[in-house]
């Protein structure tokens, strides 16, 4: 089963996630910060990262530059409820395989996960 971690600061969009990740058979785990997911070993173990750009604490672009920096080739799908095109291309030249604006269908997530390489949702 492949494990999806989701790190954003909104506990409902959170349980929204998880509730939608295990519905199509993944395996959901949710972080309230970027501090606590990099705490955690879940970088290095997860199959996919969903994380929010605006967050308290640390932001999504900090997040995915300390990943690059330990080599943690995790593929990433950032979110982001102030989305504008700006934004989408600065998280994609930073790597992210795609860009949600909030909020966003189910479908447009399944597609995202379902453009990660070796994924099929």
């Amino acid at each position: 089963m492949k494990v999806v971690c989701v790190v954003d600061d909104e506990p409902k969009v959170r349980k929204s996630l998880d509730n939608l990740l295990r519905s199509v058979g993944l395996r959901a785990v949710c972080f309230e910060s970027g501090e606590a997911f990099l705490a955690s070993h879940w970088p290095e173990q997860a199959d996919a990262l969903l994380l929010d750009v605006r967050m308290p604490g640390l932001k999504g672009a900090e997040v995915q530059a300390l990943l690059v920096e330990r080599g943690c080739p995790l593929p990433v799908i950032c979110m982001s409820a102030e989305a504008g095109a700006q934004g989408a291309e600065s998280a994609l030249a930073r790597g992210a395989h795609a860009f949600l604006a909030k909020p966003f269908s189910a479908e447009a997530l399944l597609a995202a996960l379902a453009g990660l390489p070796g994924w099929a949702v």
